[in-house]
C-alpha cells in the first residue's frame, strides 16, 4: 500500500497551495482520509479529515476556514486546498488513510501514511 503526497513548496504568506495524495495498490474508497502536519520540534498534528463518501469533513481549529479537504474516489486521491497561508503553517504535511470510513484527531484511527511533502510559508 502506498500513499504519495505531492504539491508542497515555498509560498509567501497569504498565498495558496493544493496538496494531493494518490493511493496505489489498493483503493481507499471505503476509508476515511486525512491530512496531518509536523513542524520542526513539534508533534505531528491532525489538521483535516474526510469520510469515505466525501460528505463529511472535520478540521483543526488552526486551519478551519482556510483549508479544505476533498476526495475523488474515482481517482483514489485526496486533496488539501490551503488558502491564506501563514508562516506557522510551515511543516511537513502527511496524508493518511483511516482504519474506518471516517477518521479524526486520534492517531490510532489512522492505518496508512504517506511519505510527506514540505510546505514552507515565508513572511
Amino acid at each position: 500500500v502506498q500513499l504519495q503526497a505531492s504539491g508542497g513548496g515555498l509560498v509567501q504568506a497569504g498565498g495558496s497551495l493544493r496538496l494531493s495524495c494518490a493511493a496505489s495498490r489498493r483503493t481507499f474508497s471505503n476509508n476515511g482520509m486525512g491530512w496531518f502536519r509536523q513542524a520542526p520540534g513539534k508533534e505531528r498534528e491532525f489538521i483535516a479529515g474526510v469520510n469515505w463518501r466525501g460528505g463529511s469533513t472535520t478540521y483543526a481549529d488552526s486551519v478551519k476556514g482556510r483549508f479544505t479537504i476533498s476526495r475523488d474516489n474515482a481517482k483514489n486521491t485526496v486533496y488539501l486546498q490551503m488558502n491564506s497561508l501563514k508562516p506557522e503553517d510551515t511543516a511537513v504535511y502527511y496524508c493518511a488513510a483511516a482504519r474506518l470510513p471516517w477518521g479524526g484527531g486520534d492517531a490510532s484511527m489512522w492505518q496508512y501514511w504517506g511519505q510527506g511533502t514540505q510546505v514552507t510559508v515565508s513572511s
